[in-house]
């Protein structure tokens, strides 16, 4: 363990891990004590209305949403590294153009859907409206160029900051909502409120780094001319994209299906579980957001970021058997004490699921070496055929197993997930030769 924090890289990624954690955790706290407000505040019925809502223009954000923080990453971090800043600029312009277009399209698509989903769950015309409303927030949930410029500049302090303040405002605002008694439309009118200042905060702090690292003009959107100038790009955009449309049918989706197979209060118990479980998952998911940056200083042909992966794989994993075996002493009285006894079933949930932590932390390095090797095609496919595997089972176990069955399709997709990825990379990995740092940038040798 001692050679392993001897490496640079690795102590890098612990270090921006600690970052994100510090906002995380307070993000962590401070969501469950909304979704408590929100729980005790409300109806199971309108509580998981509220859920269904949420989850909802979250879906449709993730379905149409380029992952542009990548692409900045990707192609951003190598140009930095040769000091070749035009093309740095060229990546930001074409990333925060697509997260326009995109943002623009994803809320029409949103808001012309959202009749029929209002009347799957029994929205009243009133609460339509304002669901209507928070419909306007997925361009700012669809678009991730901020996260990109930050994490390409080594700021995740201020990702950090900006990951405390949302969870603050919305818990600021469950609280009146609570005490005030003003039931679901000031829940919905609240996190609205709070979702809006954080997207803008962190547009505001990427503008300002921007302008501090002296890349001035370079926060302004641009698409056909930046594109022609960056060879690969399209094709990274458009594979990554699909990915994670893949990822959100088979993550953000998954409430949403719930609430209309079984209704909007297993959808409630469902999302107090996911809860639980995206907190327990935390470690892996800061791990990836410094891990991907940093390998991409790396040459995919060498053995460092492949060793790198594996000691960040198993640090991931010891984590996450820690964390389970938390979660299975202190769930069930967690859950009366935050929510109330009337949500104590989502703790059945929960010890489904646990499994499914450990196993989905020691996979998180899968996708970024994959990114690195090139390979996002790859990644691509079986990402489908894994998501394509759970939305079956998601279809499928709730009718025989109702909520409960909802647990184990979860429990199964996060297996193939990982189980998938696993192929390529082991492939990736005895193949690492052929590869090159012009394969992981999308860049020919005539460019360079």
């Amino acid at each position: 363990m001692k050679k392993w924090f001897s490496d640079g890289a690795f102590r890098t990624i612990i270090r921006n891990s600690a970052y994100l954690g510090s906002g995380n955790v307070v993000s962590a706290l401070l969501g469950l004590l909304a979704l408590s407000c929100a729980g005790r505040g409300m109806s199971p019925e309108m509580f998981g209305v509220l859920i269904v809502i949420q989850s909802y223009t979250k879906a449709v954000s993730d379905f149409a949403k380029f992952q542009t923080w990548q692409f900045i990453v990707q192609f951003g971090m190598p140009a930095l590294v040769s000091k070749n800043i035009q093309r740095f600029r060229d990546v930001i312009a074409f990333s925060f153009g697509l997260d326009i277009v995109s943002g623009a399209l994803a809320m029409l698509a949103g808001m012309i859907l959202l009749p029929w989903l209002s009347d799957v769950i029994g929205l009243d015309a009133e609460n339509f409206k304002l669901a209507l409303l928070y419909c306007t927030l997925i361009p700012f949930m669809a678009s991730s160029t901020p996260t990109g410029i930050l994490r390409t500049l080594d700021r995740f302090d201020l990702i950090a900051v900006q990951q405390a303040i949302k969870p603050l405002m919305i818990a600021i605002g469950s609280i009146i909502s609570y005490f005030s008694q003003l039931g679901f439309a000031g829940f919905i009118v609240t996190w609205f409120v709070s979702n809006l200042f954080a997207s803008l905060l962190f547009w505001w702090f990427s503008a300002r780094e921007l302008r501090r690292k002296n890349f001035h003009k370079a926060l302004r959107p641009g698409f056909i001319e930046p594109a022609r100038r960056l060879s690969g790009a399209w094709n990274f955009v458009w594979t990554t994209n699909l990915s994670h449309s893949i990822w959100s049918a088979r993550n953000s989706c998954s409430t949403v299906l719930v609430g209309i197979i079984l209704g909007p209060v297993a959808a409630g118990l469902f999302k107090i579980a996911m809860t639980v479980f995206d907190a327990t998952g935390t470690p892996a998911s800061l791990l990836s957001k410094s891990f991907y940056p940093e390998i991409m200083r790396l040459d995919p042909a060498s053995k460092r970021p492949w060793v790198l992966g594996l000691r960040s794989a198993l640090l991931a994993g010891a984590i996450g058997i820690l964390v389970a075996l938390l979660v299975v002493v202190v769930g069930k009285p967690l859950i009366s004490f935050v929510f109330g006894l009337k949500y104590l079933e989502a703790y059945d949930l929960i010890q489904v699921m646990l499994g499914a932590v450990v196993i989905s932390m020691m996979g998180f390095p899968q996708e970024s070496l994959l990114l690195m090797a090139g390979k996002q095609r790859t990644y691509l496919v079986m990402q489908t055929f894994a998501s394509a595997s759970y939305i079956a089972l998601l279809l499928v176990l709730p009718h025989f197993f109702g909520v409960i069955g909802a647990a184990y399709a979860y429990f199964g997709g996060q297996c193939f997930d990982v189980l998938f990825s696993l192929i390529p990379t082991l492939w990736a990995w005895r193949h690492r030769s052929s590869l090159s740092v012009n394969t992981s940038v999308g860049t020919s040798k005539n460019e360079q």
